[in-house]
């Protein structure tokens, strides 16, 4: 079959007003560029008209600036799910113009099979190459494409030369069945390959292909810090002890790490701790670390969704293709996060949480627990099946007017049931065995900020310590309500909330 190659205007000439569409991608790796920028002209001359347009956007997770950034300064998007780093589109959600959901990032594949969302209109798919007979290869990620292709009344393909057609071979693609079909996914260690290294879909299907050369908007994350180093440490050390301790086998267990600076310190300090034998991830994000640490024989193998390196980073693994053949797999979302499979590889969790609160519970997602940052992400796939949780994070923010160990979390998105270990730069709180009470002492002593740790023994102590969870429902977000009011959590008055 011969396609039709379109321009990406014509392409997005197809999508219409009140389309759901799905986009490939995870993270701006992979992502849909060319059709996705020229839809939002479209929709800011349909506005200039007077005429309504705005679609529903289903992606693996986030994307870049020239679809989420361009689509919201647009106001062309209805209704987003499920996870987003822009700034322009997190305005927009939280000045109420985008209905946003948060999902599980292992989730979104299903639920659209299910039929929770209704039909997928248009699927715009980045590929390096796409034959014939129908396979699409994808690029630098795996997110939802297999399930949106195959749900797609419609397939554009962007083809992106700026991706190496090294990609090919690289993906492992597998869908589960729903249920009542659905049966054990077979992994049983990071490396297992189950599925096929390419996306079969019916050519006729694909109603065009955009040719396009057109890098990721990749963005480099900051250097590590004073702060960040420390948090590194204390995670090497930790995993350390429990080795020793024989809670960890000898061989070690196969990591999966979130997005970010200090999930970079955290990797870096794991490279150089030698006590740790080389190790395996299973996650959803591969980042620059975690290839130099592959270069560097302290990675073994990495199974992830994304390569969400930088240009540069990538452009190295496309030219040292046969280096990297057998120490790397991309696979969908679905499979990266599985639960099933974290919990059967014994994974070792480490994410970042915006604030813990005296329990144990953590919220990884909302400012003041009404303005969303990102998402949840994949964090709680791993969280809640992990063989050892770990939530990371600064004890102090914006110059230590923001306490991140609060009496109580503004937006729960990880219960105390999920968290085994909160780590920050001051210290370690091992939450394991605990009772409500003793978790309480264990981070307010090791984790907070010493600005901050009478203030949260005072809460504690006006809480009464007499119930299983022990608050004063008046004071308990009395630490958020002073930010509120003075712009500094360390002027707090717990009398002024009895």
């Amino acid at each position: 079959m011969a396609f039709n190659f379109i321009s990406a205007a014509e392409a997005a000439s197809i999508i219409k007003h009140g389309h759901n569409i799905g986009l490939s991608g995870f993270t701006p790796a992979g992502t849909a560029k060319a059709v996705t920028a020229e839809l939002a002209k479209i929709a800011e001359l349909e506005h200039s008209k007077g005429n309504p347009f705005q679609v529903s956007v289903f992606t693996g997770a986030s994307t870049g600036d020239s679809c989420d950034g361009v689509l919201a300064r647009a106001k062309a998007i209805r209704y987003r799910a499920p996870y987003t780093t822009n700034a322009d589109f997190r305005k927009a959600v939280n000045g109420g113009e985008i209905a946003y959901n948060d999902i599980h990032l292992s989730q979104m594949a299903q639920e659209l099979r299910y039929g929770f969302f209704g039909g997928i209109d248009v699927a715009i798919i980045e590929a390096c190459e796409v034959t014939a007979d129908g396979k699409i290869y994808l690029t630098a990620a795996g997110g939802i494409a297999p399930t949106i292709c195959h749900m797609a009344s419609k397939i554009i393909v962007e083809l992106n030369s700026a991706h190496s057609k090294n990609m090919m071979g690289m993906h492992d693609v597998y869908e589960p069945k729903d249920p009542p079909y659905r049966r054990e996914i077979p992994i049983y260690k990071p490396s297992d390959r189950i599925g096929t290294p390419y996306i079969q879909v019916d050519p006729k299907k694909i109603i065009g292909v955009v040719e396009t050369n057109w890098p990721d908007e990749a963005r480099d994350f900051a250097g590590s810090d004073p702060v960040t180093d420390q948090i590194g440490q204390r995670v090497a050390d930790f995993l350390t002890a429990d080795m020793k301790r024989g809670i960890i086998p000898a061989s070690f267990l196969p990591l999966q790490s979130g997005v970010g600076n200090i999930a970079n310190a955290v990797l870096g300090a794991l490279g150089r701790e030698k006590s740790i034998p080389a190790f395996e991830m299973y996650t959803e994000v591969i980042q620059n670390s975690v290839i130099d640490l592959i270069r560097a024989g302290r990675v073994k193998f990495g199974s992830t969704c994304s390569l969400t390196v930088t240009n540069d980073c990538l452009q190295g693994i496309y030219d040292d293709i046969d280096f990297f053949r057998d120490k790397l797999i991309l696979r969908p979302s679905e499979i990266s996060n599985n639960p099933e499979i974290v919990r059967r590889l014994g994974i070792i969790s480490i994410n970042t949480a915006i604030e813990v609160d005296l329990y144990g519970n953590v919220n990884s997602t909302h400012i003041s627990g009404t303005k969303m940052m990102n998402g949840i992400g994949g964090s709680g796939d791993f969280t809640r099946n992990a063989y050892i949780s770990i939530f990371t994070c600064p004890s102090i923010a914006k110059e230590g007017k923001i306490s991140a160990i609060v009496p109580m979390v503004s937006h729960e998105d990880h219960s105390e049931h999920s968290v085994n270990i909160i780590i920050t730069e001051q210290g370690v709180a091992d939450l394991r065995g605990k009772s409500p009470k003793e978790r309480a002492m264990a981070i307010i002593e090791n984790c907070a900020h010493p600005d901050y740790k009478e203030i949260l023994w005072d809460y504690f102590k006006l809480s009464g310590g007499k119930a299983q969870t022990p608050h004063h429902i008046q004071a308990a977000l009395g630490m958020h309500a002073e930010l509120g009011k003075s712009g500094d959590m360390r002027n707090i008055n717990w009398a002024e909330h009895m």
